[in-house]
């Protein structure tokens, strides 16, 4: 997941660990929502129109609104957290959330720590560079420093080691070969850096199409090279071993794209529909 808003700000939840193991038993986690009446969450505070802080300090976003119909369609209650995604995606959970959004790149490493019930935003990913660069196109980042997001698809695709696990994955072909990948807490600290000018710090930042474009509307002084590094799905994520959880969750999304549901929300907050492969 790659990230960045308008307004950054950061808030941790801190909740205190229980002793569940990293991957859930069988029906233990949806036992457990069901009887707490509440699906914990995890989002992210600083991840563009996938979730942020509103101007009264809540998180919000598509996120929010497809995990608030995930949760209806259970008749429970919502329940945010927002820790890294550093820590999100190393899969200790503790049972400390339920369910993991932020539009998880279903690749084969990750399907060996979590389990990816519905995929549910798909957009291309870019290469973004300074407006002053004189570079032109994605293959002249060749042997140039790139800035990528820990734990993203972006940074597999930097490193040369993207292995998509989704259906109907085609093999990536990457376009460039880095001199050197810096990588950071998100998105849009690496454009911060960016910003500073063309090779400060970083020639480019490699991110998801609508973070690029919502960084430039937002003032960064940046430009999106053609053409597209690739294109990947973002599924939601959560621990294997609960099937009936997974299947509950599957129901829900299919419900959503079935009444349109899923499409008004990516409309509401990205203004088109990212709801399919394109």
């Amino acid at each position: 997941m790659n990230k960045i808003t308008t307004t950054i700000a950061a808030a941790a939840a801190a909740v205190a660990p229980v002793a569940f193991s990293s991957a859930a038993n069988a029906g233990e986690v949806l036992d457990r929502v069901l009887a707490n009446k509440t699906l914990t969450v995890a989002v992210g505070t600083d991840w563009g129109p996938l979730s942020h802080l509103d101007n009264t300090g809540k998180v919000a976003g598509y996120d929010v609104d497809i995990a608030n119909a995930i949760a209806k369609y259970l008749g429970v209650q919502t329940k945010f957290v927002t820790p890294g995604w550093d820590v999100i995606t190393a899969g200790k959970w503790q049972g400390r959330w339920d369910v993991a959004m932020g539009a998880m790149a279903p690749t084969k490493a990750r399907a060996e720590v979590f389990d990816f019930p519905s995929l549910y935003y798909w957009v291309p990913e870019v290469a973004v560079v300074h407006k002053d660069s004189k570079i032109a196109q994605s293959s002249d980042l060749e042997g140039k420093v790139i800035g990528v997001a820990s734990g993203t698809a972006v940074e597999a695709y930097a490193n040369q080691t993207l292995e998509p696990a989704w259906e109907n994955s085609k093999p990536v072909e990457y376009q460039f070969k880095p001199g050197q990948v810096k990588t950071y807490t998100s998105t849009n600290v690496a454009l911060d850096d960016l910003r500073l000018g063309d090779g400060v710090r970083l020639d480019a930042v490699l991110t998801d199409d609508t973070i690029a474009r919502d960084s430039i509307k937002a003032g960064y002084p940046a430009k999106v090279l053609e053409p597209t590094l690739f294109s990947s799905p973002g599924a939601i994520a959560i621990l294997p071993g609960d099937k009936e959880l997974h299947n509950k969750i599957g129901a829900a999304m299919k419900e959503l794209k079935d009444s349109g549901e899923l499409t008004k929300i990516s409309i509401k907050w990205y203004g088109a529909d990212y709801t399919a492969e394109k």
